[in-house]
C-alpha cells in the first residue's frame, strides 16, 4: 500500500481509498481530498512536517500523520 506520505516532492498521485475513521476522515474529504482526485506534493517543510501539497487547484498543508491516511496510487 502507498500512501501520500511516499510520494516524493513534485510526483502526483491518485487517491485510492481514505483510511482512518469518523472526525479524522471526515476532515480530510473536507478538505477535498476524496477517492479519485489528483494530488501533487509541492514541498515538504524544513523538519519534515507538514507537506504542502496541491489539490483541486489549491494549496495545502497536511500534517504527514494524516498523509500516512491517505492511500494512492
Amino acid at each position: 500500500m502507498n500512501t501520500l506520505r511516499q510520494v516524493p516532492i513534485g510526483g502526483s498521485a491518485k487517491v485510492v481509498k481514505l483510511h482512518g475513521e469518523g472526525a479524522i476522515r471526515r476532515r480530510i474529504m473536507d478538505m477535498g481530498i476524496t477517492k479519485g482526485v489528483e494530488v501533487r506534493v509541492r514541498k515538504v517543510a524544513p523538519l519534515g512536517d507538514p507537506i504542502e501539497i496541491t489539490v483541486r487547484g489549491y494549496e495545502l498543508s497536511l500534517r504527514l500523520e494524516d498523509a500516512e491516511k491517505i492511500e494512492v496510487e
